[in-house]
């Protein structure tokens, strides 16, 4: 399916204040089968443009189904996410697990058709079995979110990733990502935050083969995506 036959997307765009979230605005606002935005997160992403209007939310646990700004919506793309270093499980899990899957029963109640996008994480472990407690934490919520959106929902673990040049919210070894990110990339497979972009507007439109999309499945999709403009 074109994207021709598909214009006017409108989507949810999650953690813009962080590094992914950033890049992933950044893609969608570029992108000419994208007709609105709606930014949800706890600061203001700091500038204006005519696709995007935001929604400040400062605890994603009280909000509630009435929240109307949620409803008409094509996808969310969810790119919240925090470092559990220096987290207990139990602190970890109510931020990574409980805070999204809250914030997707409601976006889901309000939007029955949604397309829900989960920023997850290379390594992952969607048996929960891992010896890692992060990658636990990760698997149970995409299982949990799979089982919420069947036929419509995908995780996105990119592991390596490469942010656009002009960004803004890049912290700790991040801000120096670009100029690693060749080295690094000859050891692992890595990906640009335009084709994670890309990607997550692929699958809300065309769906993908797989409900996991790790680092290759991610650049195969953004490449079919690009074939398709």
């Amino acid at each position: 399916m074109s994207t021709e036959e598909n214009m006017g997307l409108k989507v949810i765009i999650t953690g813009v204040t962080g590094m992914v979230g950033e890049g992933v605005l950044t893609a969608a606002l570029k992108d000419e089968s994208i007709k609105s935005i709606l930014s949800v997160s706890r600061k203001s992403v700091g500038f204006t443009h005519p696709k995007l209007k935001e929604l400040i939310v400062p605890d994603f646990l009280e909000l509630k189904e009435t929240q109307q700004d949620l409803q008409g919506f094509d996808a969310c793309f969810y790119c919240v996410g925090i470092s559990s270093n220096g987290l207990d499980e139990k602190t970890y899990t109510k931020i990574t697990y409980d805070t999204s899957v809250h914030f997707a029963e409601v976006v889901g109640k309000l939007n029955p058709k949604l397309t829900f996008n989960y920023m997850s994480g290379a390594g992952a472990n969607s048996s929960e079995k891992g010896r890692m407690m992060w990658t636990r934490v990760k698997g149970r919520t995409e299982n949990k979110l799979k089982d919420m959106f069947p036929g419509r929902q995908y995780s996105f673990r990119p592991g390596l990733m490469k942010p656009f040049p002009n960004q803004t919210h890049l912290y700790g070894y991040n801000k120096y990502i670009n100029i690693l990110y060749p080295v690094f990339n000859l050891i692992m497979t890595g990906v640009s935050l335009q084709n994670l972009g890309d990607a997550m507007i692929y699958t809300a439109v065309n769906g993908y083969s797989k409900t996991i999309l790790e680092a290759a499945d991610i650049n195969k999709a953004a490449k079919a995506y690009k074939g398709e403009k």
